[in-house]
């Protein structure tokens, strides 16, 4: 038997995929065909994804707590036992605090709408308790507010039109690691491809060209190109007046960021920019993909807002094959607010920021976090300040609850931890960021020992905890009707696919002025904002690994062998400066906290700039990874996270 499914991972790609079934066991994982975008292949993380799911170290069964926190002892209880004991601890805290103390942790280990974040599965059941709401703010929310502030909309281009383009500019992506289908589009066109990115990646190294901008200074760079644009008389005057707001005001701000200038703050030589300014100026259509983490810093929202400017003075936006593509979310109708309920809380409720997990957990007061629900998530290893985050989950007095797959970081400070099914195992419907295809995952065997679905467990919960409202035991089935609602379920459920229509982009005139930036106390021009650490030293990026997605396979035996140690890399005159050779062990600091890597010596990356893969499980890999230097704190739109702004010291152990 062949299953169509859907891969729920943190990648644009939205993979449809086939499960090859015999006696009720998946013998056999491999991409759709007949997908558009998949083409019938996976990539080397999700090629493994039958191993996870036949782990010997998977959790089977509800656990409790025995140990301190941190120490990851439990032991086994029935399901009764768990619903009961959260269940009396639910009704206690929302007697004595309110059901705001009360905090859904998703994260991005699904992307379902049925089982994951993209619907906040368990939400109807948070909203019947009055739980505070959860702003998932640690991936690409900076660079979607800077977006909707020009075009309306943070939908951009059908990468699929990549192959019409004539000149491509790969913005701090690389999508040989993350997301590699997309690449195959930028194949089959004959346009001149340029990588801008801190460092030489694998994407940057099948390039024409490779420009390593300093990280944090894309929008300075963005304004000094259509500065030359413009010098050159090359605008799309047409266009911009039939379908631009606030062009004499831009004009006078680009204006402002002459080569000389962009030079200086970027760390790029003046005749690279001209040269790169130069040839948009001549090259129709022009076509930018840029993804999450260019954003990642105290002026991420307004890198977005200036370089989704650039295809509106060249009038690329309206040709097949030129505009920005970021993400295509905004392309796509669902029925959220059926599938939530929000008209479900019984009063207004608080916002949460998952960035800030760990000043929630410390400082919140009023009420403070009493029961936090982790929910396809491992915040201990993906979020900020790893040492602040788990000062919050070793208080005593925070009942958590972790559905999990397997052991990780997190679990090990969970009071009660329940198993959940993975992909194959559930129904789910998912919708692609990098695409506009909707996804159908049919369950395709059954859950092994005790896991239930997300749904389920919520299901389970509600009944135990005697609530009556029928809407929190709606079957998946019927959840996906109510997501699905005016898209043909049917249909999708039978191909496995479904390609939605895209919305217009710009969404109305395009603003190079902003009246709604300027009203939530921005700058309503897009500008250059510095990076914003206060400390020394190199520029830290972490960038995703290519063979862990997140943390999800960073327990993966061949994948993690694959990885091989924890490496760092430094340029070879920074190295040098430091006495640090090739094959080093370092320590690498901030006032933040440290983690110990290996120094590799190469000239991928940019002087000033050092670079280590993300996705690391802090237990299987010395106690700490480089999120413990990483800083908690927002990014200029949306309280986006600020990975990529971090300055570290590097030194020999």
């Amino acid at each position: 038997m062949k299953v169509l499914g859907a891969c729920p991972l943190d990648c644009p790609d939205g993979c449809s995929w086939v499960v090859d079934v015999e006696d009720g066991v998946a013998v056999g994982l491999r991409g759709n065909k007949a997908h558009p975008i998949t083409r019938g292949a996976l990539c080397v993380k999700v090629n493994r994804y039958l191993e996870q799911l036949k782990s010997d170290e998977r959790i089977m069964h509800p656990m409790r707590r025995v140990g301190k926190k941190g120490e990851g002892r439990f032991e086994r209880i029935s399901w009764d036992e768990a619903l009961t004991e959260i269940a009396a601890r639910l009704t206690w805290i929302t007697e004595k605090f309110g059901g705001e103390a009360i905090w859904p942790f998703h994260g991005t280990g699904s992307l379902g709408y049925i089982q994951g974040l993209e619907g906040f599965s368990g939400r109807r059941f948070f909203n019947a308790l009055g739980a505070s709401l959860h702003d998932p703010t640690i991936c690409s929310i900076s660079g979607t507010v800077g977006l909707k502030y020009t075009l309306g909309t943070s939908g951009g281009m059908d990468p699929e039109d990549f192959t019409k383009s004539k000149l491509i500019l790969l913005w701090g992506t690389n999508p040989l690691t993350s997301g590699h289908h997309g690449w195959k589009f930028i194949q089959d066109s004959d346009a001149y491809t340029v990588a801008i990115d801190p460092v030489r990646t694998r994407t940057a190294e099948r390039c024409d060209e490779h420009l390593a901008p300093l990280p944090g200074t894309d929008a300075a760079l963005a304004l000094g190109l259509m500065h030359i644009i413009v010098s050159m008389g090359a605008q799309d005057d047409e266009f911009i007046a039939e379908h631009t707001e606030g062009w004499d005001e831009f004009r006078d701000r680009i204006a402002e960021f002459t080569p000389e200038r962009v030079a200086g703050i970027t760390g790029l030589p003046v005749e690279r920019i001209m040269a790169l300014g130069e040839r948009i100026a001549r090259t129709r259509p022009t076509a930018i993909r840029a993804s999450q983490g260019m954003q990642r810093h105290a002026g991420g929202g307004m890198a977005l807002r200036a370089l989704a400017c650039l295809p509106g003075i060249t009038g690329d936006w309206a040709i097949p094959g030129g505009g920005l593509h970021y993400s295509t979310s905004g392309h796509f109708d669902l029925n959220l607010p059926e599938l939530m309920r929000f008209d479900l809380l019984p009063n207004p409720v608080r916002t949460l920021s998952m960035t800030r997990l760990g000043e929630a957990l410390l400082e919140v007061d009023d009420p403070p976090v009493k029961a936090l629900f982790v929910i396809a998530a491992n915040p201990v290893g993906s979020n900020p300040e790893q040492r602040k985050v788990i000062r919050g989950l070793e208080r005593e007095d925070l009942f958590t609850v972790v559905l999990e797959h397997f052991p990780t970081d997190t679990v090990d400070y969970a009071d009660i931890v329940l198993p959940a099914t993975m992909q194959p195992e559930h129904l789910d419907v998912l919708a692609a960021y990098g695409n506009l295809y909707l996804v159908w995952n049919e369950p395709a065997v059954p859950p092994p020992g005790e896991c239930l679905s997300t749904t389920e467990t919520f299901r389970r919960l509600a009944q135990q905890m005697g609530l009556t409202e029928p809407a929190l035991y709606d079957s998946d089935e019927e959840l996906a009707r109510q997501l699905l609602k005016g898209h043909d379920l049917d249909r999708l459920r039978a191909d496995g696919f479904l390609k939605v229509a895209p919305r217009p982009v710009p969404a109305g005139k395009l603003q190079f002025v902003s009246p709604r930036a300027e009203m939530a106390g921005h700058d309503p021009l897009p500008a250059y904002t510095a990076p914003a650490d206060p400390g020394d030293g190199l520029v830290l990026i972490s960038a995703a690994s290519h063979y862990f997605l997140n943390t999800t396979f960073a327990n993966n035996p061949e994948l993690l062998r694959r990885a091989g140690d924890p490496t760092i890399t430094l340029h070879p005159d920074d190295a040098a400066t430091r006495g640090i050779t090739d094959g080093t062990p370092v320590t690498v600091a901030n006032t933040r906290g440290s983690f110990e890597a290996i120094a590799e010596l190469s000239d991928r990356v940019r002087p000033g700039v050092a670079a280590t893969p993300k996705g690391r499980w802090a237990k299987l890999s010395g106690g700490a990874t480089v999120n413990a230097t990483i800083p908690e704190r927002d990014s200029d739109f949306g309280g986006g996270a600020v990975f990529h702004d971090n300055r570290v010291q590097i030194t020999p152990r």
